[in-house]
């Protein structure tokens, strides 16, 4: 990496880049990670990583070049997170049960944040994870300070309300409030994932294969019999869709609905 940066004889590409213009080339090499374990491809998996490692480094010599911190510091400040939330392996706390364990870590992690100058509940909750997932961490710390639903059925009321906010705004054509409460709609959803111990981003994966499978089924099959998806109607298509879930229910034997 420093070879790359040399003002002499580095690569004129690594040398004009900073923090800004490479941080969405990382968060593409972590989905790429991502992809490559959801795929079961431990030599892809291998070469992601590599990937991904290159961008820790990339980012370390940036900051170092600036005068701030060089790769170094960065394992030692990871090493140093570990040990203290960790003190059932690295210090003297001797409790090893999963649930006490977590509930440790997250007193410890609540600790941190009390150090912090932003005090809020919801300080480190970055602003660039996918709005699923961030949902779902401020749902989470919400919940922590007591700021929740006492159960599920709370939650289903709140999307309800929301549906029904949602249709008056399409009623309204507002734009905005159409997209504001569409916004409410799915963050209600989200809760009402973490009261069902689902976890939304991975059970909207799951959702997007499937859908995907189906479709593709669907589309080959018609596809075969020399016709296009646009030549039919919406009824046929229903069929056709239809069809491609009950076969490959078939294969797969237990494929869910």
């Amino acid at each position: 990496m420093a070879a790359l940066r040399d003002p002499d004889n580095g690569c004129p590409w690594d040398l004009e880049q900073n923090s800004r213009t490479i941080a969405p080339h990382t968060i593409e090499e972590a989905y790429e990670v991502f992809d490559a374990i959801e795929r079961n491809d431990i030599d892809d998996l291998r070469d992601e990583l590599g990937d991904l490692l290159f961008h820790v480094v990339f980012h370390a010599r940036l900051a170092e070049e600036a005068g701030h911190f060089d790769f170094n510091d960065v394992a030692r400040a990871i090493v140093d997170k570990l040990e203290r939330r960790h003190p059932h392996v690295f210090g003297t706390v001797s409790e090893r049960d999963a649930r006490q364990v977590a509930a440790n870590w997250e007193q410890i992690k609540a600790d941190e944040r009390a150090e912090l100058v932003d005090k809020s509940a919801l300080a480190g909750v970055a602003r660039a994870l996918p709005a699923l997932k961030r949902a779902q961490k401020l749902g989470n710390r919400a919940a922590s300070v007591g700021f929740d639903w006492p159960d599920r059925l709370g939650v289903d009321e709140k999307i309800r309300e929301e549906l029904g906010e949602l249709e008056v705004a399409v009623g309204s054509r507002d734009r905005a409030a159409i997209d504001e409460e569409f916004g409410d709609l799915l963050f209600a959803v989200v809760n009402l994932a973490r009261h069902l111990q689902v976890d939304p981003e991975a059970a909207l994966t799951a959702a997007n294969y499937k859908f995907e499978r189906r479709f593709r089924a669907m589309e080959q099959n018609i596809l075969r019999r020399g016709k296009k998806l646009s030549e039919l109607t919406l009824e046929s298509l229903d069929q056709e869709w239809r069809a491609a879930k009950q076969r490959l229910k078939g294969e797969q034997g237990s494929e869910p609905s």
